[in-house]
């Protein structure tokens, strides 16, 4: 696994080139959006905000609401800055420290808080810490808004995803520090109800697409 570190300086290099990854990464955003509910939004938060392209369809769906975004890539808050300039007047992009999961916001502030191929970075321990803060921030009627790599459910994702995992244990850099996960078992029943959970494949590669309601503290 990539340190926090190492994570920023791949991204801070790659960053420019994140977007080619749309031919596996949309089909699934795609899912996730019809998904989220953004009509209804008045507060959107997504932790990895990227290049910025998925934000602009954030605020594009949702008219009313403000964005706020975080990376910890120098590079691509950078990229999401110049992506989000005709939205200057309700988002905004945040750097963050490496290895940071508990986001700078207040408690129940949040009506969506989005995160795609984020997780698959992180330990299990910093996912499960996730999921708890985003229990908090979530307001009573707010949604939980997840894409990333996961095992395949055929054949022959099945193998990709094998594949994807022996490089990331061998080299996590090929990879961008990414591999396959299942977001969920870390949606425990008892915290939330799930909306939406479906897995599609683009090219062989799975994403799972998780939306989640959290229950009442």
């Amino acid at each position: 696994m990539l340190s926090p570190s190492a994570v920023k300086q791949f991204y801070d290099r790659f960053g420019s080139r994140q977007d080619r990854q749309g031919f596996y990464e949309d089909r699934a955003l795609d899912d996730l959006l019809a998904s989220a509910g953004l009509g209804e939004a008045g507060a959107i938060v997504e932790f990895g905000c990227g290049t910025g392209r998925l934000a602009q369809r954030l605020l594009t769906l949702g008219p009313k609401a403000r964005y706020q975004g975080f990376d910890v890539s120098t590079t691509m808050r950078s990229l999401a800055q110049r992506a989000l300039r005709p939205f200057a007047d309700r988002a905004s992009v945040q750097l963050l420290e490496p290895g940071t999961v508990v986001l700078p916001i207040p408690d129940r502030s949040t009506d969506r808080l989005i995160s795609t191929y984020v997780l698959d970075l992180l330990p299990a321990a910093d996912v499960e810490t996730f999921f708890q803060r985003a229990r908090r921030v979530l307001k009573p009627s707010g949604r939980l808004c997840l894409v990333s790599l996961t095992n395949g459910p055929t054949l022959v994702p099945r193998v990709v995803a094998r594949l994807w995992g022996g490089i990331y244990h061998l080299r996590p850099q090929l990879v961008g520090g990414c591999r396959p996960i299942q977001l969920g078992p870390y949606c425990d029943p008892a915290h939330w109800r799930i909306l939406h959970h479906r897995t599609v494949v683009s090219w062989g590669i799975s994403s799972e697409i998780l939306v989640a309601h959290p229950h009442p503290a």
